[in-house]
């Protein structure tokens, strides 16, 4: 399997990030019972694969919920003109925003779309209102509440190699 053209990855390469995906806090000795690598030869992997940037990050998963933030909203943004400057200057404001969890340039009707949590609706209100619609070239936005969460933080889908 090749990912990338500056790095070749084999099967135990893919295990390696498969495995990480699932428990991030996986030692290499724990590792190394499942995947047939020694724990030293996984973690030169893992350095590798961090060196070559597949590996981005590791982190924390948190429930929104439990920590009082139960509006997620999905906001579809549609800007007024655009243009080199309008694209970076959105960016960079939508960047500096806590509640944008997720911001994506898009194809379609709409120019961006963002992965916003919020604690209520008021505050979701008062975000988009007095937060968003301030933010230069913004022309409207269309907000969709979630729910319920029926799958999040899936892993990758690896096995296509």
């Amino acid at each position: 399997m090749q990912i990338m053209s500056s790095i070749n990855f084999d099967r135990f390469d893919v295990q390696i990030l498969d495995a990480l995906q699932h428990d991030a806090r996986s030692t290499h000795q724990k590792l190394s019972q499942t995947i047939p690598l020694s724990p030293s030869q996984i973690g030169r992997r893992i350095q590798r694969l961090e060196e070559a940037g597949v590996i981005d990050s590791y982190r924390v998963n948190l429930r929104p919920e439990r920590l009082g933030l139960s509006v997620l909203a999905f906001i579809n943004v549609f800007l007024d003109h655009h243009g080199e400057a309008v694209v970076r200057d959105f960016a960079s404001a939508v960047a500096d925003l806590p509640e944008v969890l997720e911001a994506y340039a898009v194809s379609g009707e709409a120019d961006y779309w963002l992965r916003v949590q919020v604690p209520d609706l008021p505050s979701l209100s008062r975000f988009v209102m007095h937060t968003l619609m301030c933010v230069p070239s913004v022309r409207s936005v269309k907000s969709t509440i979630a729910l319920e969460p029926v799958k999040r933080s899936a892993p990758l889908p690896l096995g296509h190699a």
